[in-house]
């Protein structure tokens, strides 16, 4: 994220119309409020959507973060703070994206019935930079516990970040960094 000049500012929630401006390789950098989850939560999310239960949160517009930090050092709200394998959520996004979810961000890359879903429903998925833990939790001025603290690091918090970077890895169009060809 080297040049700001061509960055895409993102502020959540996302409309429909942030997430259609997108493009597959587009940087972005996301200021206001992003939630963890890993893939136990991913799981009692989709439970409690599916039994009609109330979410922790409201995921129209949303972005879900797939971090597990650390704990956090003392004066720093949050410990290291690096992105999760992706493909562990794919078995839960095409519901919370169906459900309103509209960014994901996590690294490595995401099955054909997410990239579905992505499009169906004008999602995006963007990729942060795995092994930069440290750097990436620079960009987190508050993190809070919002729902299953049994799961320790795993979580759901809230996030309050500034200028988090991220790149379009999939598009709402179809489109992918991955394979450089669209539709794959």
């Amino acid at each position: 994220m080297e040049n700001m000049e061509h960055t895409r500012k993102l502020k959540p929630p996302l409309t429909e119309a942030d997430v259609r401006s997108l493009q597959a390789g587009d940087e972005v950098s996301i200021t206001g409020v992003v939630y963890t989850a890993r893939d136990m939560a991913h799981m009692r999310l989709c439970k409690s959507l599916n039994a009609g239960q109330k979410l922790p949160f409201a995921l129209e517009g949303a972005v879900i973060y797939f971090a597990g930090p650390t704990p956090a050092r003392p004066g720093r709200p949050i410990g290291a703070a690096g992105p999760t394998t992706s493909s562990r959520m794919d078995p839960f996004s095409p519901l919370l994206i169906a459900s309103g979810l509209k960014a994901m961000i996590g690294k490595g890359y995401r099955d054909n019935e997410v990239r579905d879903a992505l499009k169906k429903y004008r999602a995006v998925h963007l990729a942060a930079l795995g092994g930069a833990a440290a750097l990436l939790s620079r960009h987190i001025v508050s993190a809070e516990v919002i729902a299953y603290d049994d799961l320790g690091a795993e979580a759901v918090r809230k996030l309050e970040v500034v200028d988090f970077p991220a790149v379009v890895a999939y598009d709402a169009h179809g489109n992918s960094v991955y394979e450089n060809r669209k539709g794959e």
